[in-house]
Parts: C-alpha cells; sequence; structure tokens
C-alpha cells in the first residue's frame, strides 16, 4: 500500500465496484519462507457489515497447499494506471509519477465445499457471460455430469472475508488543481491513459 493518506480508499462500496470492473487479481500468500502467487478471477459481494470474495486455484498450484494449511492470503486488484510525466503538471522542479486505482483484501482463506465450487464457477459464468449478450449464458449444467466431476477435482475453491479491505486512489490530489487538469489533458490524448483520466474527472470537485 502507498503510504500516504491521502490516497488511501477505505469506502466499501467505491472498493467492490473497483473489484467488480478489474476481477482478475493476484492471490499471494507465503510457505515455508517463500512469496507464493497465483493469478485468478475473484467475485467480491456484500456480507454483512463486511465483504466476501471467493475465488478458485488448480489444485497442483503452490498457493493452493499453502492455503489449504491455513496460511492467511493477500489479494491484489489492479485498476486503470499510467505514467505521468512532471512536463504536464506545468510547474519546475515535479517528478515522473505513476497514477492508480487498487484495492488489497487481506485476511484467513476457507476452502469450499463442493456445492459452493459448483456455485462459484456458475456465478463467475453468469457474471462475465452476461457481458457477451445476446449470447446464452453458459453454465455447468451445459456439460456431462461425470466431465464436470473430474474437472472439480482439479481446483480448488475458496472464499475470504477480509480483515482488511481497503485500495489506492492515486489521482495527483496532492497537485494543485491546474497541474491536474493539465495531467487530465495529456492523458486523454493516450490509449493506455484514457481510463485514468475519466477517473480524474470524475473525482474533481
Amino acid at each position: 500500500m502507498h503510504p500516504a493518506r491521502l490516497f488511501l480508499e477505505a469506502d466499501p462500496e467505491t472498493l467492490l465496484q473497483r473489484v467488480a470492473a478489474h476481477p482478475f487479481a493476484l492471490v499471494t500468500t507465503a510457505a515455508d519462507g517463500r512469496p507464493l502467487a497465483a493469478h485468478t478471477p475473484v467475485l467480491a459481494a456484500r456480507e454483512g457489515d463486511g465483504v466476501r470474495l471467493r475465488f478458485h486455484l488448480s489444485r497442483a498450484n503452490s498457493v493452493t497447499g499453502a492455503l489449504l494449511e491455513g496460511a492467511p492470503a493477500l489479494i491484489v486488484f489492479t485498476g486503470p494506471h499510467a505514467y505521468v510525466s512532471p512536463d504536464w503538471y506545468g510547474i519546475d522542479d515535479q517528478v515522473p509519477t505513476w497514477n492508480y486505482l487498487s484495492v488489497e483484501a487481506e485476511g484467513p482463506v476457507t476452502a469450499l465445499g463442493e456445492d459452493g465450487t459448483r456455485q462459484l464457477l456458475d456465478d463467475l459464468s453468469v457474471a462475465n457471460e452476461t457481458l457477451l449478450a445476446p449470447k446464452p449464458v453458459w453454465r455447468l449444467s451445459k456439460m456431462t455430469p461425470s466431465r464436470v466431476d473430474a474437472l472439480l477435482k482439479g481446483i480448488v475453491a475458496f472464499e475470504m472475508v477480509p480483515d482488511r479491505f481497503e485500495g489506492i486512489t492515486k489521482l495527483s490530489q496532492n497537485k494543485p488543481a491546474a497541474a491536474r487538469a493539465g495531467v487530465i489533458e495529456e492523458l486523454e490524448k493516450t490509449r493506455s491513459g484514457a481510463a485514468l483520466a475519466a477517473e480524474m474527472r470524475r473525482i474533481e470537485p
């Protein structure tokens, strides 16, 4: 996490929207003094006053083994991000930086049973297949039961109710309004920066 409190994002709804828009996350843990990481799509939802995250990994993944043995996890989501040139500020003595949106979820994880794993896979399908409309949504039920059973043996699904759920919104809030406007204008000219420029415009007073 960036240490500057100015950039801290703690609003759960904002973070959940960010995760929904950028669900492909890095799941990290450690075992035997080694850091471990794996990428996977994550579903997030409100769970009472907290948040519930669900994901699955290959049973053969070293991260899976560590989590099954009780290691906690840190899940990192990266949203829009882009390089910011100091020339864009219109003020002297500035340095290059990187603006970005992120989310971090940290805590213990619990393995889901077969029913929970099946539900997760169907929920993942619905979340992503809906974006492909008017194509009908694909579900596990389209497969033969024996094939599904065989595939389920190769994965492990987990859920996390994070002890810590927060993110970073680093969008040049520490710069004067005119400097922020200069950054927005230049980012909008780049393919990689357009989404970030839109986020900067959204938070402008």
